[in-house]
């Protein structure tokens, strides 16, 4: 498997949506579709450990379409909802 910056054009902003559901269903042990896009992470039972969580699974499972993906802890504080996040990382790994 490769992980170069190319691989992100596989990446769509739907698959990113699912991902982060994926990945906040599993730490709030809910199903993704339980997870609202719009809804604030604090509205949904995501505590600070929880957003933390998510953030290494997301840099993790993105690791794949970019090598080294980080989610810089100085934009931890402007990720207020699942949107927020999903628009975080379409605009970091610039897909459509």
């Amino acid at each position: 498997m490769t992980t170069s910056a190319g691989n992100a054009s596989s990446l769509d902003r739907e698959k990113v949506l699912v991902l982060v559901k994926e990945q906040l269903a599993e730490i709030l042990e809910t199903t993704p579709d339980d997870i609202a896009e719009d809804v604030p992470f604090t509205d949904l039972g995501a505590d600070s450990l929880a957003l933390i969580e998510l953030v290494e699974a997301l840099e993790e499972n993105l690791a794949t379409y970019a090598a080294g993906f980080h989610i810089d802890d100085e934009d931890l504080e402007g990720l207020q909802s699942v949107r927020d996040a999903v628009d975080y990382v379409v605009v970091k790994l610039q897909v459509a």
